[in-house]
């Protein structure tokens, strides 16, 4: 099996009660203010055909077939201010 190394970065205009919080585990997270925490990480998408809609799967066996190749995931987050 070969290796596929995928760099995710976003830039986002969130609003101004956003703020970045830790886990227990050290882990960032986006704190909402409705009391929810929000973490962007990949959600593979699928298609019959390249030019056409992409969606999740239903299919969890799938999704976790693909989860499972995952060997490690960071993401990184940092408000920026000017």
């Amino acid at each position: 099996m070969k290796k596929l190394k995928v760099t995710i970065q976003l830039e986002m205009s969130v609003p101004e009660d956003w703020a970045l919080v830790e886990t227990s585990e050290g882990t960032p997270v986006i704190s909402l203010p409705n009391g929810q925490f929000l973490d962007i990480a990949i959600e593979p998408l699928f298609s019959a055909d390249p030019e056409d809609t992409w969606t999740s799967t239903d299919n969890e066996d799938e999704l976790n077939d693909i989860l499972d190749m995952v060997e490690s995931e960071e993401v990184s987050y940092e408000f920026v201010t000017h």
